[in-house]
């Protein structure tokens, strides 16, 4: 699955954006069985969707990756959103934004809104829920996206003042449609610390298309459609899911094939996508997405890190580089991910604007291919005795089972060069994002999918002082040309700055980016609200599902 050319998602600019009128859709009613107590296609049953992703935390404060960002979109709403088959945001607990100011949005909400327990959801809610994003600061969390936030007021009930640092942000709008922007309930959430997940589900917070009823906690949730909502998507078609959890893909795979599951969502490995395309009853939906993914070095406890007993700043560059000189991405998509996955040279993937593949010129034959030669002439120079031991970690439980087979060639490709010794490790999900922004592991994987479609959230994401990468890079010239493109007004201008950030890092190599991919989602038939085929600007959205 190569990326293919995408729009960005616009800013809003000066223009005040009215809610555009929803046709209601009905819901349908039935008397809900629980998942696999019923036959497919039997109306009592729940939809149910199928996962093996992880659930790290329902706090939308202490949470920032794909298997919490699932639930946490269906019960949690943010200011602004997008609506299928567009990038562009547009209002959904708001009813308009304008720009009042060079540095100032104004965000009105709609009048009578509600959360699930019945509490009033106001502006003051809105700036507590921002507020507290930026207090608490979680490094799982996606506080860093507020970057540009100086301030949020509201003056009165409807409406809520944004100040933000710079001049001229167009890219706030869309920060307002992410994670960050979810909006959380001030009568139960505290203001500087996380909730528990089985806190937040007695409170019934909820501000979205469905709220939850059983929490399983990675086991199995079920969702029932929110009466109280007045977002973007309207009533959900399916008013009860199930969510059931996998640690076994091949489990899932036999569930969705036998009709006990009615979406997958997350992840199949391509083997199994490819022999579920053949049976009957079952659709694969597949397009371009917006996945990346990626090798981190931990620049304190890496081989010669800052925090090491030999630590020594040229010797720790030129391992990255030489690490960089030695992995093979053509092999590792071909092989492992049979071409639905393409080599990525740049952490910001082919298709957005100011993409550039940096890191082609600088490593391997210069032309996308490893030069183990090239590596060993650079360790030499700098003085480093080799084998290098690299401990270098991976996840099979978020980032799929293929990540075995992955990570197993990374390891054979770098020994192979006589260069490294990898010691190669595996750790659940829930501790992983721990453990890895705790500097205990000085070399492992990582995935991106964008929050907005926009070179920027590759970047600031990654290489900004408080990025959510938090492997301890911080380069103020690079910072200072990221803050630069995020507010420049001229397309052209902006273009280069961004390039100008990915020939830095390229050369610095804190992280070195593999492979760019795809988005798969299964069904059984009967079940609408997925296009057949699936594009960049494509987001899972269970309002839109039905079965029939």
């Amino acid at each position: 699955m190569s990326r293919q050319t995408r729009p960005a998602r616009t800013g809003l600019g000066i223009t005040s954006l009215a809610v555009a009128s929803l046709a209601a859709l009905t819901a349908c009613t039935s008397t809900r069985s629980p998942a696999g107590s019923a036959a497919a296609g039997d109306p009592t049953r729940a939809l149910v969707i199928g996962t093996t992703d992880q659930v790290t935390s329902l706090d939308p404060a202490g949470s920032w990756d794909a298997g919490s960002g699932t639930v946490e979109t269906e019960v949690y709403s943010p200011l602004l959103n997008t609506k299928r088959g567009s990038s562009d945001v547009v209002p959904d607990l708001a009813a308009g934004i304008k720009l009042t100011g060079p540095k100032q949005y104004t965000v009105t909400l709609k009048p009578g809104l509600k959360f699930a327990n019945g509490h009033d959801l106001t502006s003051s809610d809105v700036t507590f829920s921002f507020d507290r994003q930026l207090r608490i600061a979680d490094k799982n969390g996606p506080s860093s996206l507020l970057y540009d936030l100086a301030s949020v007021a509201a003056p009165d009930p409807l409406t809520v003042v944004f100040t933000l640092k710079s001049a001229n942000d167009a890219l706030f709008p869309q920060v307002l449609s992410t994670s960050a922007g979810l909006i959380v309930d001030e009568q139960v959430f505290p203001p500087d610390k996380l909730l528990d997940d089985a806190a937040i589900v007695a409170a019934k917070p909820w501000d979205g298309p469905y709220t939850i009823g059983t929490y399983d906690k990675n086991s199995l949730v079920s969702f029932t459609a929110n009466p109280a909502y007045q977002g973007l998507f309207g009533a959900p078609k399916a008013k009860d899911v199930d969510l059931k959890y996998y640690t076994d893909a091949s489990n899932l795979k036999l569930d969705v094939q036998q009709g006990t599951v009615d979406v997958v969502y997350r992840t199949l490995p391509v083997a199994d996508l490819e022999d579920l395309g053949t049976k009957k009853g079952v659709v694969v939906h597949t397009g371009s997405g917006n996945g990346i993914r990626y090798l981190v070095f931990d620049l304190k406890t890496q081989p010669y890190g800052s925090a090491t007993k030999q630590a020594d700043p040229a010797r720790a560059l030129a391992v990255r580089q030489a690490v960089a000189d030695s992995v093979d991405r053509a092999q590792l998509a071909s092989q492992v991910y049979k071409g639905t996955l393409t080599p990525l040279y740049s952490p910001v993937p082919d298709g957005l604007t100011g993409a550039t593949p940096a890191l082609k010129a600088l490593y391997g034959d210069k032309k996308g291919g490893p030069d183990p030669a090239a590596a060993k002439a650079l360790l030499a120079q700098a003085g480093v005795a080799t084998p290098v031991v690299l401990n270098l970690q991976y996840n099979t439980d978020h980032y799929g089972s293929s990540s075995v087979d992955e990570y197993a060639l990374i390891k054979t490709q770098l020994e192979a060069t006589g260069l490294f010794t990898v010691n190669l490790q595996s750790t659940a999900w829930t501790q992983y994002g721990k453990d890895r922004v705790a500097d205990q592991y000085p070399l492992y994987q990582l995935g991106w999918y964008a929050d907005y479609l926009d070179a920027d959230d590759y970047l600031a994401s990654f290489y900004s002082h408080n990025s959510w990468v938090a492997n301890n890079y911080d380069d103020p010239a690079v910072q200072a040309l990221i803050t630069q493109e995020e507010t420049e007004p001229d397309a052209a201008k902006r273009t280069a700055l961004i390039q100008q950030v990915q020939d830095k890092v390229a050369a610095a190599v804190p992280l070195i980016p593999l492979l760019q991919g795809s988005t798969a989602i299964v069904t059984r038939d009967g079940v609408t609200g997925v296009p057949a085929t699936l594009d960049s600007s494509y987001t899972f959205r269970w309002a839109e599902l039905s079965k029939q």
